[in-house]
């Protein structure tokens, strides 16, 4: 049985103009033509263009579809091997990208836990930059400690982590402007502490992951002002932060 070019555009969903592209570059050349000269495409030919539409599915340019299809070595049980192997990959891919977009949608959910009015209540004029949810997510996103990470639901929740934040910044700037060395046994032991705000956080704060977060503060400002405020910040305070964290990971030998 033959199909016309049309049947075929409308069986398949491609367009005629595709189906013409296909025929002139050899991907898909039908079997026959009508008494008229028109195309007549055969099920064998419908079968091919059904293995052309899956690997364009999947992001294949046109020349290396012909060359697989064309393999010579590749039967067509072979043909749906390799189909399902890509699936698979893609179906992982897909998971993964789902995944990413739940742990957006949650930050964003988080975030916007507060109403506005509740949100100036905890956090005063600080808000965090445009899209830092999104940025936060494809940098940590994949990490075990943002998948246990337990933030705080409630305004209450909210109020007294940011307590909890503040009472350990001024003891900080307190050993900070008092000249305290960030290797001397203060700075240490508030590092400690952060360590440990981490981790209730977190769910687990070991010495490296803590070297690395400190890191942050010494290097992107935008890290340090969710600890440090602005209007707190000195000069050499987020270098200080990562001294202290340092100081507190060798002396515990970690």
């Amino acid at each position: 049985m033959g199909y016309p070019v049309g049947k075929v555009a409308a069986l398949s969903g491609v367009t005629v103009r595709t189906l013409h592209h296909y025929d002139e570059i050899g991907l898909l050349s039908p079997s026959g033509r009508t008494a008229a000269g028109y195309r007549s495409y055969s099920d064998d030919d419908l079968e091919r263009l059904q293995r052309v539409l899956f690997y364009r599915e999947l992001g294949m340019g046109l020349e290396t579809i012909a060359k697989v299809i064309d393999d010579p070595g590749v039967d067509a049980l072979e043909h749906l091997r390799r189909q399902r192997g890509l699936l698979v990959e893609r179906i992982g891919e897909l998971t993964r990208m789902v995944e990413s977009v739940d742990r957006v949608i949650t930050a964003k959910e988080l975030g916007n836990a507060l109403t506005p009015e509740e949100r100036f209540e905890v956090f005063g004029g600080f808000r965090e930059p445009e899209g830092y949810a999104e940025e936060a997510v494809r940098r940590w996103g994949e990490t075990p400690q943002w998948r246990a990470a337990v933030v705080p639901l409630s305004k209450e929740d909210w109020i007294e982590a940011e307590k909890s934040r503040e009472d350990w910044v001024r003891r900080l700037l307190d050993v900070f402007d008092s000249g305290e060395p960030a290797d001397g046994a203060a700075a240490m032991d508030l590092a400690e502490e952060h360590r440990g705000m981490l981790a209730a956080f977190m769910g687990e704060c070991d010495f490296v992951t803590h070297r690395h977060l400190a890191e942050l503060y010494a290097t992107e400002t935008v890290q340090l002002g969710f600890l440090v405020r602005e209007p707190d910040q000195r000069p050499g305070l987020g270098e200080y932060i990562r001294d202290a964290v340092d100081a507190n990971a060798d002396r515990a030998g970690k």
